[in-house]
Order: structure tokens, then C-alpha cells, then sequence
């Protein structure tokens, strides 16, 4: 399993990705599932993935390799795109591509052409948006009104995403939220792990502010994970009891 979250605020974007990838009880390895294309001042381009290994794998090479135009016949990648909607078009037409190749083999093997992608960043002269791509290759926007997507394992994350997430949210705030959602995850979910990936870019910046990786021990988020265990229990502890239990 997989889990990635993209935040998009006023001052700027977050996103993180698990490492954990599994094909079994007894086969447990570590990927990196967020990807980072970055050019300062020209464009800065995050890419978080979930689903079959093999397929998101083919996708950010032909991201990078390239795919010839039919009108023209030059050779598009992630780095020739002159927009971050452009860009989610082109992630999209890759998927297709590679569904194109390996979809049919594939389906002949059972096996599932699982693949969902959070697209993030800016290119220069355009606006900071986040994108989630489909496996048919379409996508939707995050909104001032739903500032942040999911992908993977999200249903453990998603309430405090809910509850604390705003489009004002300062962006130092929006990455510690990200990461409690992150831990809430890995607690309940054995197929979500560490390393975990993030980054971290300030609007209008066209690069990273923030590039970085937790390691397992980190004292930072241990001390995250322990600080936010004992707030629940002192939430709860804190609200009454129910006046309709005997």
C-alpha cells in the first residue's frame, strides 16, 4: 500500500509520500514514490505516486524519456510543458501510454493496471497548482475550497485533513498537519512505512523551499507522533462522559 498527500495553500505547497512497498508478508522493500523534476526559476515539478510498482515506474521513465508529437514530431517531456496544466495532461497521456504497451499483458495475467499520481508545483509565469491523475488519465484541480488530495491509503488521514486544513493555513502548519496525517496512517495500516519523502515550495518561488527525507528515529517526528498520541488522550479525557450511559 501507499499513501501521499498534496496540500496547497495560500503561501505555498506540501506533499509526502511513504516509502513502503509490498508484494507479500515476507516482501517488504523501499521506493521512492515522490519524485522531484526542478529547474530554479524555470519550473519545479513534484510527482507523487501509488498503485502497481512496475506501472508508475514505466510512467516517470517516459516522463523523463519522452513522448514524440504527432503534430510535429518532436519529442515532449515533463520538462518542454510551458504550464503545470499542460504538465498534468502530459502525465496523463503518459499513463495511457503505458496502459497502451503493458495494459493487455497485463489483463491477460490478472494483474491490475493500478495507477493514481498527485502533480504539484509551478512552472515560471504560471500559478502553483496540484493535480490528481487517474489511471484513464484524466485528473482534478484542489481548490481553495478543498485545498489538499490524497492517494493510496487515505481513509485514516483524511479526518484530521478535514478538521485542520484551511486555504490559509500558514505552510509550516500545513507540513505538520501533513505529517500527523501521515503518522495516523502508518499506525492503523502496516503497509504504509517509513523513510518518508516531502517537499515543500513557497509560492511563486519556482523552487523547492524544502527537500527533505525522515528517517526512522528521527527525533522530530517521534516527538511529533508521542506529543500527538498524548493530546488525544487528554482530549478525551477532557470531554465529558456520556449522561445517557448507566
Amino acid at each position: 500500500m501507499t499513501y501521499c498527500v498534496g496540500i496547497l495553500v495560500r503561501e505555498g505547497l506540501v506533499m509526502i509520500a511513504d516509502t513502503r512497498t509490498n508484494a507479500g508478508l515476507d516482501n517488504i522493500a523501499t521506493y521512492r514514490k515522490l519524485h522531484v523534476f526542478e529547474k530554479p526559476g524555470d519550473r519545479v515539478i513534484s510527482l507523487a505516486t501509488a498503485g502497481n510498482l512496475a506501472v508508475t515506474q514505466a510512467v516517470i521513465s517516459i516522463l523523463q524519456e519522452g513522448i514524440r508529437s504527432e503534430e510535429d514530431g518532436k519529442v515532449e517531456t515533463i520538462w518542454t510543458q510551458p504550464s503545470m496544466f499542460r504538465a498534468a495532461q502530459f502525465v496523463g497521456r503518459a499513463i495511457r501510454e503505458v496502459f497502451r504497451i503493458d495494459g493487455p499483458a497485463l489483463e491477460q495475467s490478472a494483474a491490475s493496471f493500478d495507477v493514481t499520481m498527485l502533480l504539484g508545483g509551478q512552472v515560471a509565469g504560471g500559478r502553483l497548482r496540484l493535480f490528481m491523475v487517474y489511471r484513464a488519465g484524466n485528473f482534478i484541480e484542489a481548490t481553495e475550497d478543498t485545498p489538499y488530495l490524497q492517494i493510496g491509503e487515505h481513509k485514516y488521514g483524511k479526518p484530521i485533513l478535514d478538521r485542520a486544513i484551511k486555504f490559509d493555513t500558514i505552510l509550516e502548519d500545513a507540513l505538520k498537519i501533513g505529517l500527523i496525517s501521515m503518522d495516523s496512517t502508518m499506525r492503523s495500516n502496516l503497509g504504509v512505512g517509513m523513510p518518508i519523502d516531502l517537499i515543500t515550495v513557497r509560492r511563486n518561488a519556482v523552487a523547492h523551499d524544502l527537500l527533505h527525507r525522515v528517517e526512522p528515529g528521527e527525533p522530530y517526528f517521534h516527538d511529533l507522533r508521542e506529543r500527538w498520541s498524548a493530546a488525544l488522550r487528554q482530549a478525551h479525557q477532557n470531554i465529558p462522559r456520556p449522561p445517557y450511559v448507566g
